[in-house]
């Protein structure tokens, strides 16, 4: 029986891992296969949509729940839609097995970090922060593991789903020894949040957020190699950018950051967000596209975080369940946008398709702003 703490922090670490894995191989694999920009924006819509059940399922047992037995049906999950993925040709059965990748992602999602806070005494943000560092850790070194595969990605897919099953043996073997808490009305707890207006206006911008990341995660490499005339390797190397972009992005951001000036920083993150993909999809770059893939990704890399902390930091009273309803935001911005650019795509082109980037990035923005406005009085209502 394995009880030891480091181990199963690293167990946690290694779940989130193959999370960003799991995220990342439709686009980093979409031209190695074959897809349509259409088929990439079903494959993602669907992967989140799994997400989004599991998630939500995931982290309202979470509490209640033996954590590991749910991270080994996780894991048992993950590793199946990793070995069997594209085995078939049959666009419909690989459907599915990425709404099962969701599924076993967003039980990782779901739990992970709620595990975190049960094994450790002490600086408990510190590993939560390093927990979600390790998704983007995992879609960059995947992809970048893919250039050096070069065709031969079926051989990453059977690598991570036997590393996968790994993991579902130590969570099977894994005790935690932790008294159970009660399930908490969560209903109730929403019904009496003050200025539900904020709350919606954040779970929006985290949904604008989330879709604009994964949304070029998917789409990046396919946009390089059909508009931009670049090759399987150098277009995965503008992804392993974007994704370093986003990694840098939330280490340095994330230390610079102080809680008052949360909202500030993601209104401008945003602003900068627009601009750049903009600049990105719409202009020839040149030699410097490489440049701007790696700005964008580190100006959209801190958002959802932020997004985040700035919801439970203005819900202190109810800070677990509103973050767990900001988490919900995460699969949801998964599945809106690829399925508006799938549509797009299929009705109109590519080029048309990408408008959607920028555009989502303003409307963050926009919904910012409002939501600057709105904190206001909030901010003043609790002064007095």
């Amino acid at each position: 029986m394995i009880i030891r703490r480091s181990a199963i922090t690293g167990s946690a670490f290694a779940a989130m891992f193959f999370l960003g894995v799991a995220l990342a191989i439709i686009g980093a694999a979409a031209r190695n296969i074959g897809l349509s920009p259409y088929q990439i924006g079903l494959l993602i819509a669907t992967q989140q949509l799994g997400f989004l059940l599991a998630v939500g399922v995931a982290g309202a047992l979470a509490d209640s729940s033996d954590k590991l037995k749910m991270l080994f049906t996780g894991s048992l999950v993950l590793a199946a839609a990793f070995l069997l993925f594209y085995l078939t040709e049959r666009f419909w059965v690989n459907l599915l097995l990425m709404f099962g990748a969701g599924v076993g992602a967003g039980i990782y999602e779901g739990v992970t970090d709620a595990l975190l806070l049960d094994i450790q005494e002490r600086h408990q943000s510190r590993y939560i922060s390093l927990n979600h560092f390790f998704v983007t850790l995992g879609s960059g070194l995947v992809t970048l593991y893919l250039i050096f595969l070069r065709l031969h990605w079926r051989w990453s897919m059977v690598q991570s789903g036997v590393a996968v099953l790994a993991l579902a043996v130590f969570f099977a073997l894994a005790k935690v020894e932790r008294p159970s808490r009660p399930v908490e009305n969560i209903r109730r707890r929403y019904a009496g949040l003050p200025h539900k207006r904020i709350l919606i206006l954040l779970f929006a911008a985290t949904v604008l957020a989330v879709g604009v990341e994964l949304g070029t995660v998917g789409y990046l490499t396919t946009f390089l190699m059909e508009l931009r005339g670049f090759s399987q390797t150098t277009s995965k190397i503008g992804l392993v950018l974007f994704l370093a972009g986003i990694a840098g992005g939330r280490l340095s951001i994330g230390m610079l950051v102080r809680n008052h000036q949360l909202r500030q920083y993601i209104t401008v993150l945003f602003g900068f967000s627009a601009f750049l993909f903009s600049a990105l999809y719409f202009m020839e770059m040149g030699e410097f596209t490489y440049l701007v893939i790696f700005c964008t990704g580190a100006a959209v890399s801190a958002i959802a975080p932020l997004l985040i902390a700035l919801a439970g930091l203005t819900y202190p009273e109810a800070s677990g369940a509103v973050i767990g309803l900001i988490k919900i935001a995460i699969p949801a911005g998964g599945i809106l946008l690829p399925l508006v650019m799938s549509i797009l795509a299929r009705e109109y082109s590519m080029q048309v398709s990408l408008t959607a980037f920028p555009f989502t990035a303003a409307a963050g923005l926009a919904v910012m702003l409002v939501l600057g406005v709105l904190a206001r009085p909030a901010a003043a209502g609790k002064k007095n």
